[in-house]
């Protein structure tokens, strides 16, 4: 498949674009909001270079080849001719969804591939049920031109067969794709990401540790055994009799489920709502936010890569 759209091109879609097209597929990209369309140019450039610098970008890339290959249409119809596969990346409101969907089932053929970036919606009773077969949820985690986990999700009604073709296409694109059998929100990294999100708000609404206590705990301690290990492969080395204890003796109980956290709450309240705000849990030192992104996307390539010597420990 070498045809492909993209309806949203923000913070996902351009870097979902930009993997794409590094494997050798032309790419049209869309937003319905022309200062979004404006910026995808920008936003793609200043990530091939950091993937350069790194040594991990295919030779022979530039900004000039990157906008043929990715081109950026301000109306649907000229995004969408052609395609074999649309991808939409657009906000996770499920009436916008649904009347996007409507319009993609008007626009495109009947044998186009309809797949959602969604990270929680149950988008399947959005699209029209003749497309069903032909639709899918392809999940990239941010930044997807780094991080390699995509989920690959069928509704009740998909044909394994496009499974299978997506599936293949992911790991075309060097990528991993995890198939799930159904859908379930958040999938398997985000579930474990959001039980580890509910503990975090718990230690810091009780005022147990403090933010950098935390990620110092996360970073020196799950951190430094989770890539070559897993979960799973770890507690084998731990020995499966001490989680068996574990259980028994009830020496964990989860926090409550909770809807809010009087810290997030206060920190948005004061606008500290990230890096894009230069503060959140901590203060970015007035950095711009493309400075940071650039510096994280530097760090992770270059973990990447010591990973990719490394190795990971994998039983059978």
């Amino acid at each position: 498949m070498t045809e492909i759209a993209i309806v949203g091109g923000g913070l996902m879609g351009h870097g979902i674009a930009l993997v794409l097209a590094l494997h050798g597929h032309a790419v049209r990209i869309t937003d319905t909001l022309p200062e979004t369309r404006a910026r995808i140019p920008a936003l793609m450039g200043s990530a091939l270079a950091t993937l350069q610098e790194a040594g991990a970008a295919p030779a022979g890339w530039d900004a000039d080849r990157l906008r043929t290959a990715v081109r950026v249409e301000a109306e649907f119809e000229p995004a969408l001719a052609g395609a074999g596969l649309v991808i939409e990346a657009i906000t996770e409101n499920p009436e916008a969804k649904r009347a996007l969907f409507s319009e993609l089932d008007r626009l495109c053929a009947a044998d186009t591939i309809l797949a959602s970036n969604t990270s929680y919606l149950d988008v399947f009773p959005l699209i029209p049920e003749a497309r069903q077969a032909r639709a899918l949820i392809l999940h990239w985690y941010t930044p997807p031109y780094i991080v390699d986990l995509v989920d690959v999700v069928p509704g009740p009604g998909t044909d394994p067969a496009v499974v299978s073709a997506m599936a293949e296409l992911v790991r075309g694109l060097g990528q991993v794709p995890i198939v799930l059998k159904r859908f379930i929100p958040g999938y398997i990294a985000n579930r474990i990401q959001q039980a580890i999100s509910a503990e975090v708000f718990q230690l810091l609404d009780e005022g147990v540790a403090a933010p950098k206590d935390i990620d110092d705990a996360i970073i020196h301690g799950l951190s430094l055994r989770i890539p070559i290990l897993g979960h799973l492969a770890k507690a084998d080395f731990t020995g499966l009799e001490l989680a068996q204890r574990a259980l028994a003796n009830a020496s964990y109980a989860p926090p409550p489920p909770r809807t809010r956290s009087e810290t997030l709450d206060a920190l948005c309240a004061e606008g500290r709502t990230g890096v894009m705000a230069g503060k959140g849990y901590f203060d970015w030192g007035g950095r711009p936010p493309e400075d940071l992104f650039r510096e994280r996307d530097r760090k992770l390539l270059a973990l990447k890569a010591a990973m990719a010597g490394i190795g990971r420990m994998e039983g059978t």
